[in-house]
């Protein structure tokens, strides 16, 4: 059995993605009621990018990795595709490339992007 301290240091994928989902739709919320540049914004935003680059530092690209989404509008972004969907999701929301170039080394980014 995985100890208590284990399961924080090394969270499932699941719980990661299920994180990662909460905190968007939280960082969404504190947008639209305080403004896209208030503290809890900023943090929110921040704290979602860090999810995610955990994520993809202990799960890519087995399990998750990076593709662009062409789809999206406003500026260029990554999706986190999920090889296996969690619940009825199949990506952990989006990165935008800016930030993953800021946050990630090169060798990473092409790493991540293994499909």
């Amino acid at each position: 059995m995985i100890s208590e301290t284990a399961k924080l240091f090394y969270p499932s994928v699941e719980k990661l993605v299920n994180e990662i989902v909460a905190v968007n739709h939280a960082w969404k919320v504190a947008r639209e009621l305080f403004g896209e540049d208030s503290p809890l914004s900023i943090s929110s935003r921040d704290l979602k990018t860090c999810l995610q680059v955990r994520l993809l530092r202990s799960y890519a690209p087995e399990q998750v990795y990076l593709i662009e989404d062409k789809k999206a509008e406003g500026e260029p972004v990554y999706s986190l595709r999920l090889r296996e969907p969690i619940g009825n999701r199949l990506y952990a929301e989006h990165l935008p490339m800016r930030v993953a170039q800021e946050v990630l080394a090169e060798k990473e980014l092409e790493q991540f992007k293994k499909i």
